[in-house]
């Protein structure tokens, strides 16, 4: 307890100066999983692709084992429930993460847009405005956007020649 007091007096008197934190602090991984939650729930129930998709993002982005992943994942569905906008976690974002950080998450969210391989108007334009909320730029969103589509699309060829390979 008196540590914990110390350490406040201490950021008091001599806040750390480091206000541009990386992608990996953790004041920042229930607002971006909640993101993440919103933009697999837009089009209703989550499909199994999209489900493993989000897993797969927390535990690999976020360095997670899959019960800390699990735990996180809840967290965050309830907390993108009761939220009413973006605002509230894209702020905390803003807050605590580094351009570089704020373009992973991006990323991360046409990730889960592509991840059962059909983009709706609305996964679009949520992305679109965390982008714009997060300071990222459009050109900056699109590239993202070709980026992970390009990945999807060759990801898919590979598949489609190692089941030829198989068949021959």
């Amino acid at each position: 307890m008196l540590d914990g007091l110390r350490q406040f007096i201490a950021d008091i008197v001599a806040p750390s100066a480091d206000t541009d934190l990386a992608f990996d602090d953790t004041g920042y991984l229930l607002a971006a999983t909640a993101l993440l939650v919103h933009v697999v729930s837009l089009d209703g129930e989550p499909s199994a692709a999209e489900k493993r998709k989000l897993h797969s993002l927390i535990e690999s982005r976020f360095k997670l084992d899959p019960g800390k992943a699990d735990h996180l994942i809840a967290s965050a569905t309830r907390a993108e429930g009761e939220a009413v906008d973006l605002y509230r976690f894209t702020s905390v974002i803003m807050r605590s993460v580094n351009e570089e950080g704020r373009l992973r998450i991006i990323e991360m969210m046409w990730e889960l847009v592509y991840a059962d391989g059909q983009v709706s108007e609305f996964e679009d334009n949520v992305v679109w405005r965390a982008a714009d909320l997060l300071g990222i730029s459009s050109r900056d969103r699109i590239d993202l956007k070709r980026k992970v589509a390009e990945q999807r699309q060759v990801a898919s060829s590979d598949s489609v020649s190692k089941i030829a390979d198989i068949a021959t």
